[in-house]
């Protein structure tokens, strides 16, 4: 299965940032520069460091010390900037909606029907898909599930029954049955190409549900790749799905919700 990064929206987190901002009219705290929680030693007492105010602790990170108004401070936290922070406020705190302001928009091909099927079923994403209407499908390409391929007699019933899909299809058409009638045959394993747009709210919530243990393999292998690219041009947004290459997992804070082997 191949998936492409058609379009993204410029600059998306810039873009939820001061979206988001627009609700609390704190556009004065939008910032390029890091900024710092510390307190001083001894102290449950917390202050917000903005580096472009205190351009001598730029460069420091957690756990690092400093000394302000005659005391020592230790850094317990650092944002890049002040997106990151927003972000992941608001996404702890459930306040989804500022995510809709943002878009993806990714062409996969390689993948089923059968994967399609499902793909198609997520409301609040728009799609467009290979049509099998004016698309000649005689020399279609088709998946086979590996509990199939590695079965010799599963593999041999499924391989006739796809040639005889393939021969019936080009046998109506011969008779002059149109391709939107003839296609009436074809298996859902058949591979078909899709391209989908989806707010970066809408990602998140496929991402859930689609990149869990418990879904389909095929799509689950979709949508982790989709949440790599994702990760990349997004990192803020998309920071709490944790990839494990090693464990060829992914994680969501403290839960488990991805699964699978990639490739």
């Amino acid at each position: 299965m191949k998936i492409s990064l058609i379009s993204i929206t410029p600059n998306p987190e810039k873009v939820i940032e001061l979206a988001g901002r627009t609700s609390y009219l704190s556009f004065d705290k939008y910032t390029e520069f890091p900024i710092l929680e510390a307190s001083p030693e001894n102290s449950r007492e917390f202050k917000i460091f903005r580096t472009e105010d205190f351009p001598e602790l730029k460069n420091l990170n957690e756990g690092d010390e400093f000394s302000f108004e005659k005391k020592k401070w230790k850094i317990h936290k650092k944002w890049r900037n002040s997106a990151e922070k927003f972000i992941k406020m608001i996404i702890r705190n459930g306040h989804l909606s500022v995510l809709e302001h943002a878009y993806a928009t990714f062409r996969i091909s390689g993948g089923s029907r059968s994967f399609t099927h499902q793909l198609v079923r997520h409301r609040l994403a728009s799609y467009t898909q290979q049509s099998q209407r004016y698309v000649d499908e005689e020399n279609f390409n088709y998946i086979i599930p590996d509990s199939i391929k590695k079965n010799k007699e599963a593999k041999k019933i499924y391989n006739t029954f796809i040639e005889q899909s393939r021969d019936s299809y080009k046998k109506l058409k011969e008779l002059g049955i149109p391709k939107q009638d003839a296609r009436f045959v074809l298996p859902n394993a058949i591979e078909s190409e899709i391209v989908v747009s989806a707010n970066f709210r809408e990602w998140r919530h496929i991402i859930d549900l689609r990149g869990n243990s418990k879904a389909q393999w095929e799509i689950r292998k979709a949508i982790i790749k989709i949440l790599k690219i994702l990760k990349k041009k997004a990192p803020i947004v998309f920071d709490d799905y944790i990839l494990d290459e090693k464990k060829i997992l992914i994680t969501k804070k403290e839960q488990r919700i991805i699964k699978s082997e990639v490739e």
